[in-house]
């Protein structure tokens, strides 16, 4: 059994609303925190990649934070993601969300340099030792160009005993597998791949930070809650629904995709920040059958 389950079920990778300038959208985020509690996620993800922290300036992040604490009003817990280039700012990072109320915190390696695997783990243990928070491990190698192995997270853990999860956008089956099934005495995971959902369930994964889950959560969570039912009959059912929608996520421009199916959902929150693109006619074009579809087949 996973030791570490305070963070477990469908927890959404919260996206950055703008408005016309191109400026953080407060309300329409609330909106959007209220939208994804009501659908019965069990957790919030704001500032992430999916949040476009990139391209947000420190305040906006801090800012992003504290509404989305203020939004969930204690309902879900929210699990910041506080990654940056250096330790330093990490870590002032970490403590404003500390501080702002949030329950946990995702960290994204350094990816401006390749680091080592001492350097990252000076990284992680650099924020784990100054707060009190879960630290959810966000091992994206496509991102970082450093792909963090199971023995790496427990060497991590080692001292730092609130390193406690791992966020797996990996996309490595084997990976995977062998942080669930070796490891999870020692951390728990959390899908970060979206496509990999289900199979990640029912392997014993904890639960999900997906960003599939702004155009709608209420089948990753159905999903959920029939493989902790057991019942993977209609588990499958509700994945091979939603399923559609996530390949076409994963098929371009995952941020552009995602608002652009949010708004062809009836969801706007704006275009991506430039440099990211909005998505194109004819991708809105096959987004907006897939959901058609999608909702055809609702029960």
């Amino acid at each position: 059994m996973p030791q570490h389950t305070e963070f477990a079920g469908v927890l959404a990778a919260v996206a950055t609303p703008f408005d016309a300038a191109g400026e953080v959208d407060e309300q329409r985020l609330r909106s959007l925190v209220d939208d994804l509690v009501g659908e019965g996620v069990h957790g919030l993800v704001p500032v992430g990649s999916t949040g476009e922290f990139a391209s947000l300036t420190g305040a906006e992040r801090r800012l992003l934070v504290e509404v989305v604490v203020d939004q969930a009003a204690g309902r879900v817990p929210v699990v910041a993601h506080t990654g940056a280039m250096t330790s330093k700012e990490a870590v002032e990072l970490s403590r404003h969300a500390e501080q702002a109320g949030a329950s946990g915190l995702l960290l994204l390696p350094p990816y401006k340099d390749r680091l080592s695997i001492e350097e990252t783990t000076t990284y992680f243990r650099s924020v784990a030792d100054t707060t009190a928070l879960p630290v959810v491990v966000y091992n994206l190698p496509l991102a970082t160009g450093v792909n963090l192995t199971p023995e790496d997270v427990v060497g991590m853990a080692e001292g730092s005993p609130n390193i406690a999860y791992v966020k797996d956008t990996s996309g490595d089956w084997h990976q995977l597998t062998r942080s669930i099934h070796d490891y999870s005495d020692v951390y728990s995971t959390l899908i970060g791949w979206d496509t990999m959902y289900l199979g990640a369930l029912v392997e014993g994964a904890v639960g999900c930070i997906l960003g599939a889950t702004n155009v709608t959560a209420k089948p990753f969570v159905a999903v959920y809650e029939a493989v902790q039912a057991g019942d993977l009959a209609a588990a499958q059912a509700e994945w091979n629904r939603v399923y559609p929608v996530v390949r076409f996520l994963l098929g371009g421009g995952y941020v552009g995709g995602l608002k652009g199916a949010m708004d062809a959902f009836g969801k706007s929150i704006g275009d991506p920040r430039s440099p990211l693109a909005a998505m194109s006619p004819e991708r809105r074009s096959e987004i907006s059958t897939i959901l058609k579809e999608f909702a055809a087949t609702a029960s």
